[in-house]
């Protein structure tokens, strides 16, 4: 179709599409981005898609994008009642929280399950505030992505008891190890080599290397942290 005609039924249809759209997100509630499950963010698509085909296809009649887009709608509502009466459907369609960290050690098979990278999960806990891995007891990759952490009982936030107390000037923390690969421009900041790191750590081979998830070092007490997996 070409011509005005086709443009005010690209239009209309537009209009529909998005009305239709904004009337089931109404129906669905209100979720934040950062809120949305796999199976949201899945259904969210396929919709956005079914209205943009809608939009500019001339080939279908106009009610069956509406009808594709009505039984998406039913399928996310009828999950959403369901999840909320039985909790094992939702933890079939939606998964279930993974405890990453567990008194204060990463736990590598549950990372390796979530398929997260673990700069990916550094990058999470300083998005919190936390830019050192010793700080955490536990922490918690929800269903939604974000992460919940607990801090261990002398890094939690100050109180008024803790004002007379004399606070250390904060350092980033220095990773030398991330995932079974050496950090050289960790090494480079503590003026260090390979051979220095090898020695420290009793690494006699690569496959020694490879076992170790993350390890921190801290020049002031002259320690290791390591997590392996």
């Amino acid at each position: 179709m070409f011509g005005i005609d086709g443009i005010y039924w690209v239009l209309i249809n537009s209009v529909v599409s998005v009305i239709y759209l904004f009337m089931i997100a109404k129906f669905l509630g209100k979720k934040q981005i950062a809120q949305l499950e796999f199976i949201d963010y899945v259904i969210g698509i396929s919709l956005g898609s079914i209205a943009a085909e809608m939009a500019t296809d001339d080939q279908n009649p106009f009610y069956y994008y509406l009808i594709a887009m009505a039984i998406y709608f039913i399928f996310a509502y009828l999950l959403s009642i369901i999840g909320r009466k039985g909790t094992w459907l939702k933890r079939v369609v939606q998964g279930h929280p993974s405890m990453i960290i567990y008194e204060g050690k990463l736990n590598y098979d549950e990372v390796k399950k979530c398929k997260v990278d673990i700069n990916d999960i550094l990058a999470m806990l300083r998005s919190q505030g936390y830019f050192d891995i010793n700080d955490v007891a536990f922490a918690v990759l929800e269903t939604s992505g974000e992460l919940s952490v607990m801090p261990k009982g002398n890094k939690r936030p100050v109180v008024i008891e803790d004002l007379n107390k004399k606070s250390e000037a904060a350092q980033i923390t220095n990773y030398l190890i991330a995932d079974g690969n050496i950090s050289y421009s960790g090494l480079r900041e503590i003026n260090k080599d390979k051979e220095w790191l090898y020695k420290r750590l009793k690494i006699k081979s690569k496959k020694d290397l490879k076992q170790i998830f993350l390890c921190s070092y801290d020049p002031a007490t002259d320690k290791f942290s390591v997590h392996k997996k």
